[in-house]
């Protein structure tokens, strides 16, 4: 079988709460004969928020991961598996290429640590396109030993990933098909979601409980109006809305929804044969084993489902708490008697 070789940039997600979703990515990748090369000292993405409020630092901040993908760089395609960092690396490049005036002041601030970019340079790819552009659904099924047959999925795109204009003219943003398909090759009965790219509410649980919540609810609803039995995503900020809050959620509306939510890349290592555990699957907070039981996967118990509820007196957002250790000595002292 011959190799693909790719650039890889994993994000921040992807080394904390999305751990998963790197184990079962570099997982799948070998048996397809995938090969990613992570780039040499990346840095954050920047997320969303920063670009509103400083346009040239924060492109400068993406535009680095970018010059450091173009250096050696012999395939120039670059693999996000992340929904935002895919985003913001995409748009970045295709700002950097319409805006002359954005890509001089961007690279001048590049130059102050000795690196460019030539827009149009590095191609980003999404790790779904990628599977489903290069490798495509015969190659997959070469490898498919535990097909998910009679699992009942709900494809999951998310806003972010289905942005118009960043992907390859046969992606609809309206209403994409290209994880559809690639369950459908692993054997899992694909149910029809509406909701398929309708937003989580990103970071709006922490700004609005309750407009949040509806945000998570009614995807949750969708999928279980459909008799999912799980919910299949591409985008850790999606599968951390999803399952780190549906148990707050269910408290918020008195419902009891329990729809486990994995990534297309631990369900297309479970219908590889590989082991759950390694995959990841097990740390999601609402349970998956009732699920994958129709699949003859065994998994030991979790934890219980949801997370605390926090206690807040405001509604500001939660800032760090630096350790007196770290603070200045006058500082430390003036917060004392403050106090």
């Amino acid at each position: 079988m011959n190799s693909l070789r790719y650039s890889y940039f994993p994000g921040c997600s992807l080394e904390r709460n999305a751990e998963a979703y790197q184990k079962s990515a570099l997982s799948i990748a070998a048996p397809l004969g995938l090969e990613f090369q992570e780039i040499d000292d990346w840095n954050c993405c920047g997320a969303t928020e920063y670009i509103s409020l400083h346009m040239t630092a924060s492109y400068a901040l993406i535009a680095r991961n970018l010059a450091q993908a173009a250096k050696g760089n012999d395939t120039h395609d670059l693999v996000a598996p992340c929904s935002a960092c895919y985003l913001n690396l995409s748009k970045c490049d295709k700002y950097l290429r319409t805006d002359a005036d954005l890509a001089e002041k961007v690279n001048t601030a590049l130059a102050a640590g000795g690196l460019h970019y030539k827009p149009g340079s590095i191609r980003v790819r999404h790790l779904l396109d990628v599977i489903m552009d290069d490798v495509g659904c015969p190659r997959l099924q070469t490898q498919v030993t535990r097909p998910l047959s009679g699992l009942r999925v709900a494809p999951y795109y998310g806003c972010l990933i289905s942005r118009p204009g960043l992907r390859s003219e046969e992606h609809n943003p309206e209403y994409p098909t290209a994880l559809d398909d690639l369950l459908m090759c692993l054997g899992a009965q694909v149910v029809d979601f509406p909701l398929k790219t309708h937003c989580c509410g990103g970071h709006m649980t922490q700004i609005s409980e309750g407009t949040g919540f509806e945000l998570i609810r009614r995807l949750v609803k969708g999928a279980a109006d459909y008799q999912a039995d799980v919910i299949v995503t591409v985008c850790p900020m999606c599968q951390l809305n999803l399952d780190a809050f549906q148990g707050a959620m269910n408290r918020y509306f008195k419902t009891a929804y329990h729809v486990p939510v994995l990534y297309f890349t631990q369900m297309m290592g479970l219908a590889f044969g590989q082991d759950a555990e390694m995959l990841g699957i097990g740390a999601e907070l609402v349970d998956a084993r009732p699920a994958l039981a129709k699949i003859g996967v065994d998994l030991p118990p979790v934890a219980v489902e949801g997370v605390p509820k926090r206690k807040r007196d405001d509604k500001s957002l939660p800032m760090p708490k630096m350790p007196k250790h770290e603070l200045g000595k006058e500082t430390v002292v003036a917060r004392e008697v403050k106090s």
